[in-house]
């Protein structure tokens, strides 16, 4: 088995990367990490090279435009059309290369604004996602259609998984620009390291549900 790891520097990739350095790979894989570094996803032809050099049998799709809030509500459409042509490259590249199997991972923010809970994979679509990163939401729920779009009609074997919101090592801690548990234990660090007071906005009644990085990879990498 030849494994692609798209998204390979990011947060999940290097947990990722990290379960199979300490013995979770098995002997007849080869796990390929990328990067941005090593193509843009968002150009078709881009992402084509990558997979022509690396040929691999399985791909585990994690690359994404991603940040928090405020960066989704400034650009909703960046985060739309910027995922839409990262998704669809990807995808198709690995049709077109006849890739065994893809293994793409989803958002829990795709989930309708409106429902109930517990939430479970078939209530993806029941609804709107929040107003403040439809954008980024929308072209996640897209990756559900697409696996579901090449299997009817070429039999490919694409999936998903939709992990709590994740967190830990090599995560954005940018208190302005990441998600909310980094963000939040930066702002303990600094009020420590300053002797200061800590104000923590909101009315402790959303849910929320959330997973130090380490604990789902190995899952993840047997897929």
């Amino acid at each position: 088995k030849r494994i692609l790891v798209t998204g390979g520097s990011g947060l999940v990739g290097k947990a990722i990367e990290k379960v199979v350095a300490e013995g979770e790979g098995r002997p007849d894989e080869q796990w390929i990490f990328v990067s941005s570094k090593d193509a843009d996803l968002t150009c078709s032809a881009d992402t084509k090279k990558l997979f022509d050099k690396h040929k691999p049998t399985h791909v585990i799709h994690l690359a994404a435009m991603v940040g928090g809030l405020f960066r989704n509500m400034k650009y909703n459409l960046d985060f739309l059309r910027n995922n839409l042509q990262i998704n669809d490259n990807v995808l198709h590249s690995a049709y077109e290369l006849g890739v065994q199997k893809v293994v793409s991972c989803l958002s829990t923010c795709i989930f309708p604004d409106k429902t109930t809970y517990p939430i479970d994979e078939t209530m993806i679509h029941n609804g709107p996602p929040h107003s403040s990163n439809f954008g980024y939401s929308y072209a996640k729920r897209m990756i559900d259609v697409q696996n579901r779009a090449y299997h009817e009609q070429h039999g490919c074997k694409f999936t998903s998984v939709i992990p709590t919101n994740v967190f830990g090592p090599n995560d954005n801690f940018n208190i302005a620009d990441g998600h909310v548990l980094p963000g939040l234990i930066h702002k303990v660090y600094l009020a420590k390291q300053n002797r200061a007071a800590l104000s923590i906005w909101g009315s402790g009644k959303p849910r929320d549900s959330s997973s130090i990085h380490w604990i789902w990879p190995s899952f993840l990498s047997g897929c």
